[in-house]
């Protein structure tokens, strides 16, 4: 029996993985939910769910039928769980974090362990690099078909619940929900290589032999311009990503910095790994990607996109992260910049000794020397 096993039950397994599995000719699509309230409505709809998926111009619906959901903090229904481990010949992990891979680790190991050289593949969705590795290791044994694969997801999502469902008249994920989920209608998904990956079903997932080129795009082009258009338009009142298309000066300021900062730096240093790498292929990517930022029916709130700063702005992630990768390539990165400053306005106050105060405590690093010391006097000395 051909099984499909997704661990987590957000927009991005549903959006992604379910609606793959249901297109791929799986005998059983079983899924691990720990919510009480998801997983009784789940059944009580005779395991139909919707999806809502937010076009350039409509929302549209998708129905994904015949769902089996169980939950793992329930003795009886983790056996059922640990069944499906051992039959599933592609599993999605789709959880909150990679800190949450313990739990799920021992019951995944014990499935494995009933059919131990099963060829599987094991797609984690966590948005962190290293998931896969992480997950290999909590499960602490090898088995010799067994392959874990890191993702790339350039797919937005959303969670609409209680009244917020009627207000934008999305379907609820199934009656007594109490939440819809949205995705966008992109649906280029990136997976690393492994031995006959040639073989799975899920659809809409594509190999690329060296993902990380990618995942560095992800965060230092798409993400970091994600956050500079979020701070832009936070800067200004704004209160959803999709009134920035009002505002075409923030919305320049985005581009600016994805073709002429991040993009160039990352075509410079990822030459000719693949035709995204490119000048053109980077235009097409940025482009596509500003459009779908606003796109009024995801209905992106600002606050989610800029939430979390502390650790946004820290050495290697989103917003000085992406400067010091243009900085390496002998650019400046003057737009990301902008909003590295408006970040650390935000999260430090408008004082300057504060806001070196608050960035020395999260880099970890003397402002007044070497590398720091360029991206300090760039954020501080940033024209808004």
């Amino acid at each position: 029996m051909k099984t499909f096993l997704g661990i987590g039950l957000g927009p991005i397994q549903t959006g992604i993985f379910v609606s793959g599995a249901s297109k791929g000719n799986f005998d059983r699509i079983v899924v691990a939910e720990v919510d009480d309230t998801i997983r009784e409505a789940i059944r009580a709809a005779g395991g139909t769910i919707t999806i809502n998926i937010a076009a350039p111009d409509r929302v549209y619906t998708e129905v994904c039928k015949n769902i089996e959901v169980y939950s793992p903090a329930k003795p009886e229904e983790l056996e059922k769980l640990i069944a499906a481990a051992a039959e599933a010949s592609e599993i999605a992990t789709a959880l909150p974090s990679v800190k949450f891979f313990g739990p799920t680790a021992q019951w995944l190991r014990d499935g494995f362990r009933r059919n131990p050289d099963a060829l599987r593949f094991v797609y984690t969705a966590e948005n962190d690099n290293h998931a896969a590795e992480k997950l290999e290791k909590e499960i602490g044994e090898p088995f010799s078909q067994t392959y874990y694969l890191n993702t790339v997801i350039g797919k937005m999502s959303d969670v609409a619940r209680g009244e917020e469902c009627k207000l934008r008249n999305l379907a609820e994920l199934c009656p007594g929900a109490g939440r819809a989920h949205l995705v966008e209608e992109f649906n280029w998904i990136l997976i690393s290589d492994a031995p006959q990956i040639e073989t799975r079903s899920v659809k809409n997932l594509y190999v690329k032999k060296d993902l990380f080129p990618f995942e560095f795009a992800k965060l230092y082009g798409h993400n970091a311009t994600h956050f500079l258009l979020g701070i832009l338009g936070d800067s200004i009142g704004l209160k959803k990503m999709s009134e920035l298309s009002g505002h075409p000066e923030l919305v320049e300021i985005g581009r600016d910095a994805f073709l002429k900062e991040s993009g160039v730096a990352l075509c410079r240093k990822y030459a000719g790994v693949d035709e995204m790498f490119t000048e053109s292929g980077m235009a097409n990517y940025a482009n596509g990607l500003i459009d779908r930022m606003q796109n009024v029916y995801l209905s992106d709130s600002i606050d989610r996109v800029i939430r979390d700063i502390h650790r946004k702005l820290s050495w290697d992630d989103r917003v000085v992260g992406t400067m010091r990768l243009v900085l390496s390539q002998g650019l400046q990165p003057l737009n990301f910049a902008k909003g590295a400053l408006l970040a650390a306005q935000k999260e430090f106050g408008r004082d300057t000794e504060a806001i070196r105060k608050g960035l020395e405590g999260l880099w970890q690093k003397n402002t007044q020397e070497g590398e720091a010391k360029e991206v300090f006097d760039l954020i501080v000395n940033a024209r808004i």
